[in-house]
């Protein structure tokens, strides 16, 4: 039986004392609840204070970050490493963002240089993948995942795949208010975790969880949580608000 896990990604958004006092809700909130592994990517600005923040409180909410350079050190302006996320008490990592595939360009070698970073440091990434509108019409949405999947876990050592996360983000529903349908979300869900049994091996992938993102809101979450191959969701904009971000993770708990 998977745990579902729930993240909630805040992209640019929250200053540091924003963050403090979202966090401080959010455990309030959750506090006592089971069943569900609830994580938060803030900023990077924010990491080190949501980190003490949460060991202060004892609360079970995992960190997460929301990008990583794939290098330990070195002359990298402006970019983070592993293992200075790993210092800072992060769990997850968010690798392959539509939003840094599609505004800034990366591709999946990065991608992949990305996930077996993550992986060496002892974290855990969780690999977006999706596909346009323009593809989904066309026919394309499964070749689209199934490249993605393919170039950016190419890295990936068979006896690492268990621990994998892997969200299905369609990049057509995510801040746009459209929403996949439960039974399109759980059809691409469901491809992935047969792709991901194809390259990995049907016993090693029975645990990896296959998220949903894309505009996963308090009145959505539960029919799409009730789909079998959706393990929880990655949020977005529902994210920010503690109430909101609660309500989607006791939906998936």
């Amino acid at each position: 039986m998977r745990t579902p896990l729930v993240a909630g990604n805040w992209k640019m958004y929250k200053t540091n004392q924003e963050a403090v006092e979202l966090v401080s809700g959010l455990a309030s909130l959750l506090k006592g609840l089971g069943g569900v592994e609830v994580a938060v990517c803030p900023p990077f600005t924010s990491l080190a204070d949501v980190s003490r923040l949460l060991e202060e409180l004892g609360s079970s909410v995992a960190l997460g970050a929301q990008n990583v350079y794939p290098r330990s050190e070195g002359a990298f302006t402006g970019e983070i490493s592993p293992p200075m996320l790993k210092a800072l008490g992060v769990k997850y990592v968010i690798v392959g963002h539509s939003e840094r595939r599609e505004i800034l360009g990366e591709k999946d070698d990065f991608v992949a240089a990305k996930v077996r970073a993550v992986l060496d440091e002892g974290m855990t990434p969780i690999l977006c993948v999706g596909e346009t509108l323009e593809e989904r019409e066309a026919g394309g949405a499964l070749g689209k995942v199934e490249g993605q999947l393919d170039a950016d876990l190419a890295n990936v050592k068979l006896e690492e795949a268990s621990a994998l996360v892997v969200a299905y983000e369609p990049i057509w529903a995510i801040g746009t208010g459209k929403t996949a349908t439960p039974a399109d979300a759980q059809e691409m869900n469901s491809f992935i975790r047969r792709r991901l049994a194809a390259m990995f091996g049907e016993s090693t992938v029975e645990s990896v969880r296959v998220l949903y993102g894309g505009s996963v809101k308090p009145d959505n979450a539960a029919e799409l949580m009730a789909m079998p191959d959706i393990d929880g969701a990655l949020v977005g904009g529902a994210s920010l608000k503690a109430e909101d971000f609660a309500a989607i993770v006791r939906a998936a708990s």
